[in-house]
């Protein structure tokens, strides 16, 4: 809690009133307020153990991946700046949108454009190559993303249990990508501090943040369903004088799905088909059938398979474990908002029918379904949460490593 000014009561010994004309000099709450410099150190001190956690697992693997990368010649910088899917963000910065001559291939239309216009124009201010620019935004934008995890656990449960998460979400089997030239950290960095804005009741703030990530990827839908569904919800409880009134709950409402809808509708216009956002992912083989590859791919790779690679039994694992997590969540009665955003994102990956391996990566911004694991580590035995953090730590760094420099595929 912020200090507050003493009263003049406080000040003198005497009870009473504040005289009139210290209430005009002195609006209540004015002096009591810090500078936003100091708050703002105030608050990097408070979230300083899950930033100082964070940047430990993360750095960790980079470390394990810089010796891998080193043993089998590879270049460190490369791997993390300029390979698979951030050539394709590293083109839309240097060239724009360009349509492929022939409609049947791929086309840079399935990436959304707000990453590559920040890589862009930071690039245009300062020296560097936009590979570089690109590779640091997407850092710096992880220790946002970092810092919006934790507040987002601190506000449900504590400090103990959102520093346990941001350091959780560092430590993700795929984490590496939150340190790669990818969208992942920028993704969640809005998303989490959206769903904190949703759950202080700052509307406005939340929409305008869902807006932009639905300019940044296209799993942003199911960030603008979850703050519409929870603005609609808090104006249905407002009407029922059931609690606080939900100022700019219909604004915010508006706001969180313009930016994926602005981008899909331009994409249509682009292509000149109402559907053409969906036909650039059809070439991607990325298509909506219900879950039926998903199921089709575990079942093969579980059943039918006689070695499946290493990776994508770890995709799966990750698939089947975040439904468990998810179910978990709903037993714990998780804000309605977490569960909207978590469960939309579950049908997005798994309703998917495209590409199976990016899957587990796609689930990078979900950090809500590790609460309950927060939770549960934070009321365990100092001895088992070190255990526990420690074998998940070391699994994401040689994951991490083995995702990028074994695995032939993207992450």
């Amino acid at each position: 809690m912020p200090p507050t000014a003493p009263s003049p009561a406080t000040a003198t010994g005497r009870r009473g009133p504040v005289p009139a004309a210290r209430r005009r000099a002195a609006p209540r709450g004015t002096a009591a307020r810090p500078p936003a410099r100091e708050r703002a150190r105030t608050a990097l001190r408070y979230a300083g153990p899950a930033l100082l956690g964070y940047l430990a697992v993360r750095l960790f693997g980079v470390l394990v991946l810089a010796k891998w990368a080193h043993v089998r010649h590879h270049g460190l910088w490369p791997v993390l700046a300029k390979s698979w899917d951030s050539n394709w963000y590293l083109g839309i910065a240097n060239h724009g949108y360009v349509l492929p001559s022939d409609p049947h291939e791929p086309s840079d239309l399935a990436f959304f454009p707000l990453y590559p216009a920040l890589v862009k124009a930071v690039a245009a201010v300062t020296p560097g190559s936009r590979a570089s620019v690109g590779l640091l935004l997407a850092v710096a934008f992880s220790l946002v993303a970092a810092c919006g995890v934790f507040a987002v656990g601190d506000r449900l449960h504590g400090r103990r249990a959102g520093t346990l998460l941001a350091v959780l979400w560092a430590a993700l089997p795929v984490g590496v990508v939150q340190w790669m030239g990818y969208t992942e950290s920028l993704f969640t960095a809005l998303t989490a501090w959206s769903l904190y804005c949703v759950l202080t009741g700052r509307w406005v703030v939340a929409g305008s943040l869902a807006a932009l990530a639905g300019l940044t990827r296209p799993t942003g839908v199911a960030l603008a369903a979850a703050v519409s569904l929870a603005a609609l919800t808090a104006l249905v409880r407002d009407r029922r004088g059931a609690g606080r009134p939900a100022r700019g709950a219909v604004l915010g409402a508006v706001l969180a799905p313009a930016g994926w809808c602005a981008y899909v509708a331009w994409v249509g216009v682009r292509v000149g088909r109402w559907d053409g956002y969906f036909a650039v992912q059809k070439v991607w083989e990325n298509q909506w059938d219900g879950g039926v590859g998903t199921l089709r791919d575990i079942r093969g790779l579980l059943v039918y398979a006689n070695r499946p690679p290493l990776f994508l039994v770890l995709v799966t694992v990750i698939l089947i474990g975040s439904c468990a997590l998810y179910l978990l969540c709903l037993a714990d009665r998780q804000p309605l908002v977490l569960l909207a955003f978590t469960g939309a994102l579950l049908v997005v990956v798994l309703g998917s029918g495209g590409v199976y391996f990016p899957r587990a990566r796609f689930l990078v911004p979900g950090f809500p379904l590790l609460l309950p694991v927060a939770l549960a580590l934070a009321r365990a035995r100092r001895t088992t949460t070190v255990l526990v953090l420690g074998a998940a730590t070391l699994s994401s760094a040689w994951l991490g490593a083995y995702m990028l420099l074994v695995w032939p595929g993207p992450p």
